[in-house]
């Protein structure tokens, strides 16, 4: 499994907007082939800091999504954000 994570930090006032655009990519890409699963995240202990995690079956799907769909999602958001930081993770052990 590959993860991909943004760190964002959101004012209060865009967190509405924020929420909506992330659902609006989540809805892409659920149609997307290899797409798991989506999650918007508070951070704890910081302040103004969101995260979207996606959860992708290898990261040839996660690329080939952002190659066709990345500059376009961008341009139909709405909210004002400053990205921190860009976290790609693979899987390795799982305990359920």
């Amino acid at each position: 499994m590959f993860i991909h994570v943004v760190l964002f930090v959101v004012k209060p006032k865009e967190v509405t907007k924020y929420r909506a655009d992330s659902l609006m990519w989540a809805r892409h890409t659920k149609k997307a082939a290899g797409f798991l699963s989506y999650r918007t995240m508070k951070r704890y202990g910081y302040k103004d800091q969101y995260a979207s995690v996606y959860q992708w079956a290898t990261k040839g799907h996660h690329d080939r999504f952002m190659r066709k769909y990345h500059d376009w999602l961008v341009s139909k958001s709405k909210a004002r954000v400053e990205v921190v930081d860009y976290y790609n993770l693979k899987e390795l052990d799982v305990l359920r």
